[in-house]
């Protein structure tokens, strides 16, 4: 299908007349102050206080439930789910991927069985480090750099966070700047109305262990809340040789502090700060095994990444003002910034072989010897072979000022529920990377006496200013929801390697224009059709800003929903046509050398497919209810062009190939029966093979993932009111299955995993 020249002509370079759009939105901005003025006085005799049209709620979960896009989660025109405290706590994931494979649409590559680093895609985007996903916490961006480096490496440890949310469709446009696929939006724990701490410790298989301890109180006016969680364990891999630790720990601290400065004012201000600090420890590579290997022994680790180790640390901050002019009228300015510094010491190749091709082809006599010196068990014999090692250091930098209205009115008949908003963004990518080689003598990794090798020395930053409104219209039975977001980016670019022809890059400034829509009918009190369509969207890297085109695309979708207050089902289908998707190429997918942070376009492309999903919380009397969850999700994929790319995941791409690393059927579902003071949950979860590369026909030995099957199961038991026993059980098949072949070689998923927990309140 081609796409609609509306769309598609409205990226373009900034010009007079285009800046005025800017200032056009943003008059907007301050419409809702004027259109609410009639909900602040006194309803006349006979009108009700306060009507469906109003977002402003008494209590968190009313707030939560008018959260998408102005509109209720059950008359959402389009797909956004809401993982809630009590459905996070149920198996108590510290791995996102298992997590979010619970929701439909979303798909995720495995690849050190922990979930350190997610790969993350939503309806067929690259899942590749999240990069097509708007990450969030608390609605602010928390990626390293969103728009210079979207390679999420940093990732909020899920089992602290209160409630999930994925939004996809024309919703996610508020969120952006991803809109290619969806948001997800990462909400952390509220300060408690009084005093009140809880704890979780828990202790598992490979020394696994976890601390997890919250403590804050509240009154009228101030309240302030302390959260720390320490993670760590030994590994379920096992290093040739030398053996050791392959596991990780890392810790998360968390701080926030309120205050309301008259409770008692019709106006109400509340200032609000939240501090936090991150750190981790990992012993991971990106070293796999050959297929064989990986068969035989998946849980082996080849001597040569023995010196493998990320290190990183993470500062955030965040001070928000929150004014609530009426029920109907409130805003939320937050200034953020977030500094993050990562070291990743690894295995990067061969001084003159291919490793990932060592890896598919050991068998060959030049790759056998290769192979030999990875896994120790020879002497290193040429300079080809010498292993080249190092570490990438990177220092990231995510700061802003954002601010977003939520509004509520009425003209004649039509409620209206708007939502204002504007960004100013900053981030930064500052990259050193060096290596070294080494060669194995007598069962050693020997450094090669070269001097150090600079492989990497520049910086990326962007400016970004982004402004969206959006309008939930509800007239009767049917809401529509327009909107539209736009973003004004300045991309900057400096190389310090002295690369013949290379100039620094300033000035690529461009413009995009993101309009979306969405209509509900509630055709009766349970039962509702919805369809929206919207332009999907993903930033140019810096470095290509002047002479590459961002990924766009025009994406629609149509469904049914039935909703209760307790229950919840929804069949939807969706249609994604790209003009241009592309993919940014990392180490995590399998670049080197100079196509690293390079940007590949894949022209013309559609993604389309179907979710279902279904949850409950059946109460079955006498105590007992019955919690249950099910998702399923098709989807097919298609490059509409031919082309030739150094993008491992796309390589020589003919028109009609699949698009690498999204399964054709996924299916997730949960059930348990729940009584107090105890509760039983059971989880499986079924992902389809999955191409490796691009391609149609069958796939070539090494080119496809397995499909796998995780059967997951809770037990938790409360043996005082304030204390509470539990045993988690993961992969209870022990499945073992070849998760990916990224970025060099075959890697396992996660081995059956045992833990046990007590967790309460004080």
């Amino acid at each position: 299908m081609e796409q609609p020249s509306a769309f598609g002509a409205l990226t373009r370079p900034v010009t007079r007349r285009a800046l005025g759009l800017p200032i056009l939105l943003g008059a907007l901005l301050v419409a809702p102050h004027a259109l609410a003025q009639e909900q602040t006085s006194p309803p006349a005799a006979g009108e009700p206080a306060q009507d469906k049209a109003a977002p402003p709620a008494d209590s968190a979960d009313d707030l939560e439930e008018v959260s998408i896009a102005g509109t209720r989660l059950s008359e959402t025109g389009g797909s956004a789910h809401v993982l809630r405290d009590v459905q996070l706590r149920r198996h108590a994931y510290d791995d996102p991927h298992q997590v979010l494979m619970g929701v439909p649409g979303v798909y995720v590559r495995p690849e050190d069985g922990f979930g350190l680093r997610p790969n993350i895609g939503i309806r067929g985007a690259n899942s590749d480090r999240s990069k097509k996903v708007t990450l969030m916490e608390d609605g602010i961006l928390v990626g390293p750099a969103p728009y210079s480096a979207p390679a999420a490496y940093y990732f909020p440890m899920i089992d602290r966070m209160r409630t999930v949310r994925v939004v996809k469709g024309p919703a996610s446009i508020v969120y952006g700047p991803q809109t290619v696929g969806g948001a997800i939006d990462l909400v952390t724990r509220e300060i408690p109305a009084a005093r009140k701490g809880t704890y979780d410790l828990a202790f598992g298989q490979y020394m696994m262990n976890k601390q997890h301890v919250t403590y804050g109180a509240s009154d009228e006016h101030a309240g302030f809340l302390i959260e720390g969680i320490r993670l760590s364990n030994t590994g379920f891999k096992e290093l040739d040789k030398v053996g050791g630790d392959t596991g990780f720990t890392r810790n998360e601290w968390m701080a926030k502090a309120s205050y309301i400065i008259d409770p008692q004012a019709r106006i109400q201000n509340e200032v609000l700060v939240k501090l936090g600090y991150s750190d981790e420890a990992s012993n991971e590579t990106y070293l796999g095994l050959t297929d064989a290997d990986a068969r035989a022994t998946p849980d082996r680790r080849y001597f040569a990444s023995k010196m493998d180790r990320m290190e990183w640390h993470r500062t955030a901050v965040a001070a928000t003002h929150k004014v609530r002019f009426s029920r109907a009228l409130e805003m939320t300015t937050t200034v953020y910034r977030h500094d993050l510094h990562r070291v990743w010491r690894k295995v990067n190749g061969f001084r003159g072989a291919d490793i990932s091709d060592v890896l598919a082809n050991p068998t060959t006599p030049r790759n056998a010897l290769s192979l030999g010196a990875l896994r120790g068990d020879i002497d290193t014999t040429s300079d080809a072979q010498t292993i080249l090692i190092g570490p990438n250091d990177r220092r990231f930098v995510s700061q802003g000022v954002q601010t977003e209205v939520h509004a509520a009115t009425k003209t004649g008949p039509v409620a209206h529920r708007f939502t204002y908003g504007v960004r100013a963004h900053y981030d930064e990518i500052v990259r050193k990377h060096t290596q070294d080689g080494f060669v194995v003598r007598g069962g050693q990794l020997v450094p090669d006496g070269r001097v150090t090798e600079l492989t990497a020395d520049n910086t990326a930053s962007t400016h970004a200013l982004a402004l969206w409104a959006v309008d939930a219209m509800t007239f009767g039975p049917v809401t529509v929801t327009p909107g539209v977001r736009l973003e004004a980016i300045h991309a900057s670019y400096t190389e310090r390697l002295p690369t013949p022809g290379a100039l620094p890059i300033d000035g690529a400034t461009y413009q995009t224009v993101i309009p979306g829509a969405s209509a509900y009918w509630q055709l009766m009190r349970d039962v509702g059709l919805l369809a929206g369509v919207h332009k999907g969207f993903s930033p140019v890297p810096p470095e290509q800003a002047r002479t590459n085109k961002p990924e766009e695309s025009v994406n629609y979708e149509a469904g049914a929903r039935w909703a209760r207050r307790n229950a919840r089902a929804e069949v939807i289908g969706f249609y994604n046509a790209y003009s241009n998707l592309t993919n940014l190429c990392t180490f995590s997918n399998g670049c080197v050398g100079g196509n690293v942070d390079r940007q590949f376009d894949g022209g013309r492309a559609r993604i389309f497919g179907a979710e279902v999903y279904a949850e409950t919380e059946l109460p079955l009397g006498h105590g007992f209810h019955l919690p249950s969850r099910v998702a399923y999700t098709y989807t097919y994929t298609e490059f509409l062009s031919t082309f030739a790319s150094a993008d491992p995941q796309f390589g020589n791409v003919r028109r009609g190939d699949e698009l690498p690393y999204v399964p054709p059927n996924q299916l997730s579902g949960s059930v348990g029966l729940e009584k107090a003071p105890w509760g039983v949950n059971v989880a499986g979860t079924f992902v389809d093979s999955m191409r490796e590369r691009a391609g149609q026909g069958t796939p070539r030995p090494g080119d496809l993932t397995d499909a796998y099957f995780l059967l997951d199961a809770s037990v938790k038991y409360k043996v005082l009111p304030q204390v509470e026993l539990y045993v988690n059980g993961r992969n209870l098949l022990d499945d073992r299955y070849i998760a990916s072949r990224r970025p060099y070689g075959a890697r396992p998923g996660a081995p059956l995993w045992m833990l046990a927990g007590v967790r309460g309140e004080f």
